[in-house]
């Protein structure tokens, strides 16, 4: 399926990278690596994630407090949020 990322959840993982590229760089690459991970997994198969809120999947990142929030669009997964798992759903919520 091909992916398509929001520019909000773009630069969520562009805040996430550079938070980590700040305190600890050599995590930077394990996060991106993981980011890239989760992409071919929801390419291949993005049912295997489950639904959290209405027609909103959630795929979480191994090793890390991020997920990214997904719905699926005809032939196509979009993602509209890269989240830490500490910060107020409603942020999310409020895109789907």
């Amino acid at each position: 399926m091909r992916i398509i990322l929001t520019a909000s959840a773009a630069a969520e993982l562009a805040d996430a990278a550079n938070w980590y590229a700040s305190r600890a760089p050599a995590l930077t690459a394990r996060f991106l690596d993981q980011f890239e991970a989760l992409i071919e997994r929801l390419a291949d198969n993005p049912q295997q994630f489950p639904i959290v809120n209405g027609q909103t999947r959630r795929a979480g990142f191994l090793g890390f407090p991020y997920g990214l929030f997904f719905r699926l669009r005809d032939d196509q997964v979009e993602v509209f949020a890269c989240f830490h798992a500490s910060r107020d759903p409603k942020r999310w919520q409020a895109r789907t």
